[in-house]
């Protein structure tokens, strides 16, 4: 499983919960993390979709919060209680920085490249082929890696 919610946020019913930033925003130079971190604080306020509850964190060997975590060298639960001590972003990714692993400009490049592409051609290609078919998406071949289909299926690009 790689972190990723297979159904329309369209359909929720509950008007107080949306969906994460983009997982091409960044932070420091590196995409997702941004994400990752607006998913800890939706879920603390209760206004995270339900759909997104089994891929927090790094419970899900494998999901995007868990190899984050992993690449940085620190561990979920002490990211989530950055965010509940109420820091930035800048400073969470700092924190990461001194507790974990420093990534130099190669580190982002190569973390930031295998996540754009994750699914293209690769062994999450299945997977994401069957969100997209939960998503009633399985049509848009132009969706090719889960970034690509977070967009769409998160209203930010047609």
């Amino acid at each position: 499983m790689m972190g990723h919610p297979a159904s329309k946020l369209t359909t929720q019913k509950m008007t107080n919960q949306r969906a994460p930033r983009s997982p091409y925003d960044q932070v420091g130079g590196i995409v997702y993390f941004p994400r990752m971190l607006d998913k800890i604080r939706l879920s603390r306020a209760g206004q995270l979709p339900e759909e997104y509850h089994p891929y927090l964190g790094a419970s899900l060997r494998g999901s995007f919060d868990d190899r984050c975590t992993r690449y940085l060298g620190v561990s979920y639960e002490d990211v989530v209680a950055q965010v509940a001590a109420g820091n930035s972003d800048e400073d969470i990714l700092e924190w990461c920085y001194r507790n974990g692993h420093r990534l130099n400009d190669e580190a982002k490049y190569i973390w930031n490249a295998f996540m754009r592409g994750r699914g293209r051609k690769d062994e999450a290609s299945e997977e994401l082929e069957d969100a997209k078919r939960k998503a009633g998406m399985e049509h848009r071949q132009d969706l090719e890696t889960f970034f690509e289909f977070y967009e769409v299926d998160e209203n930010r690009k047609p």
